[in-house]
């Protein structure tokens, strides 16, 4: 069974949904506090495969969302990329998104892991709480593979995504790093990009909560659905869209 470790601590809250998402896809799931991986010398994951940085507000985004974290985390840097480099996984969302983000991990246009972009407050300058769909782009990200459309929740303020080059933009889309694209850009971001991907396809970033859509009970309006469903004599689906992320992580995993 591949093992995924899901990062708490620090202002994450959402790793409980993170670790059930995994487990409904096939995995096992550890809670790990972030702290632990700050004591001591070089990193060890262990036999892990499959490292999830959650969504929440770390250390109250009091400097930007999770641009605290991402100081705390900066000399871990290097191990991360060199987990994916060897075989391994990791999916950011929402806040885990912005720190990956502020890292350098993502994009890492160029193998660089020098900040190139960054996500900022909605147009809107509000807190935007809604589920959006989301198009599938042809991309390099193991994560999407299979996927035309995702129906997925946002919950963020800072969701907008820029880049710092703007001759950077085209060259994402060109190299296959922007996996999902809004189909109602809410926030304000570049191109509608709503995910970025590494170059490798295994580092994945996003601002929409998969691990909120596992599944098809956790959509406000299932019971409405569900009687749609009934009337048309279709059948009413056990999962929501967003594990579909989940099981092509684990299944690539175990392909290796």
């Amino acid at each position: 069974m591949i093992k995924a470790i899901v990062f708490s601590g620090y202002g994450i809250n959402c790793e409980r949904e993170m670790a059930f998402a995994v487990e409904r896809a096939g995995g096992s799931a550890e809670i790990v506090h972030l702290g632990t991986l700050l004591e001591g010398g070089k990193v060890q994951f262990g036999e892990a495969k499959f490292l999830l940085f959650p969504g929440g507000f770390s250390f109250g985004d009091e400097l930007g969302a999770a641009k605290a974290l991402a100081n705390r985390l900066e000399r871990l840097k290097e191990s991360l990329w060199e987990f994916a480099e060897k075989g391994g996984l990791i999916l950011g969302v929402c806040n885990g998104f912005q720190l990956l983000v502020k890292l350098g991990l993502l994009p890492a246009l160029y193998s660089s892991t020098r900040q190139s972009a960054s996500l900022i407050s909605n147009d809107s300058g509000k807190f935007i709480a809604r589920w959006v769909l989301h198009r599938a782009l042809p991309s390099t990200s193991v994560f999407t593979r299979g996927i035309s459309e995702l129906l997925l929740p946002i919950r963020h303020g800072e969701g907008k995504l820029i880049v710092q080059n703007p001759e950077d933009l085209p060259l994402l889309f060109e190299t296959g790093q922007v996996p999902l694209q809004y189909a109602d850009n809410l926030n304000g971001s570049m191109q509608s990009i709503a995910a970025l991907a590494d170059p490798s396809g295994r580092i994945l970033g996003m601002m929409a909560h998969p691990e909120a859509a596992t599944l098809s009970t956790h959509h406000p309006e299932w019971t409405r659905q569900k009687e749609l469903a009934k009337r048309n004599r279709q059948p009413f689906p056990t999962f929501g869209d967003g594990l579909q992320i989940f099981s092509n992580a684990i299944r690539t995993l175990e392909g290796q």
